[in-house]
């Protein structure tokens, strides 16, 4: 079954108070509308990404919400995550997909159109399953993000596109229905929902405005 990119939640330890605070921003926003989590902390040690992984895949797995790793492939395995996401620098998708093997999501970012269109024939391939497209706003929350990604530059991406692609980079409230308009399958946040009062009326809101950009009500 393809992987639903519409609410992409990409957890922050800082944002979400640590593990324990993204273990409980996982599970409330899955139970709210989110559709796919993934587990990002560049500066923690293996063990920690191995014991917050095993708790994600709990409470997420009963929700039939995939757990994505960013980058880790060794914890992806050791916990059985539903896959993998790698960025241009990190280790090569084919090997991710040698190493996940076939029934796992292997997701790719990029940052400009070559980059879109080496994915799609990876894609074609049956290497990747989809790719992150940014950053589409400012952002704040990856210190090395490439570049603002023009609005020309992502609609070009986005013409005939049969690539899965969700958006990434700086997304809030209020910024979803024009980038759902250009043909992207979702949108990933950060700050959107990791360290709000309210995580399950964040994650509805962005919900509803995905499903009002899209002409249902579900």
């Amino acid at each position: 079954m393809p992987i639903d990119l519409s609410l992409y939640l990409v957890l922050d330890p800082d944002l979400c108070g640590g593990s324990a605070g993204m273990v409980a921003t996982a599970q409330q926003a899955a139970a709210n509308g989110v559709t796919v989590v993934q587990l990002r902390a560049p500066n923690w040690k293996k063990r920690q990404w191995l014991e917050t992984a095993q708790q994600l895949k709990a409470v997420l797995a009963p929700l039939n919400v995939p757990l994505i790793i960013n980058d880790h492939v060794d914890i992806a395995l050791a916990v059985d995550a539903d896959g993998v996401h790698v960025g241009q620098q990190d280790l090569p998708v084919a090997e991710v997909r040698r190493l996940l093997g076939p029934n796992k999501f292997v997701g790719l970012s990029t940052n400009c159109l070559a980059q879109f269109n080496e994915a799609e024939a990876m894609y074609q391939a049956g290497v990747i399953d989809y790719v992150g497209v940014g950053p589409v706003y400012p952002t704040g929350t990856k210190k090395d993000a490439s570049p603002v990604l023009a609005t020309d530059e992502v609609n070009t991406m986005m013409i005939n596109c049969f690539l899965p692609a969700v958006a990434i980079g700086g997304i809030q409230a209020g910024k979803v229905a024009s980038l759902i308009a250009q043909g992207l399958n979702g949108v990933a946040v950060v700050s959107a929902i990791c360290g709000k009062a309210d995580v399950a009326a964040a994650t509805q809101g962005l919900l509803a405005e995905i499903h009002a950009a899209r002409g249902n009500t579900q």
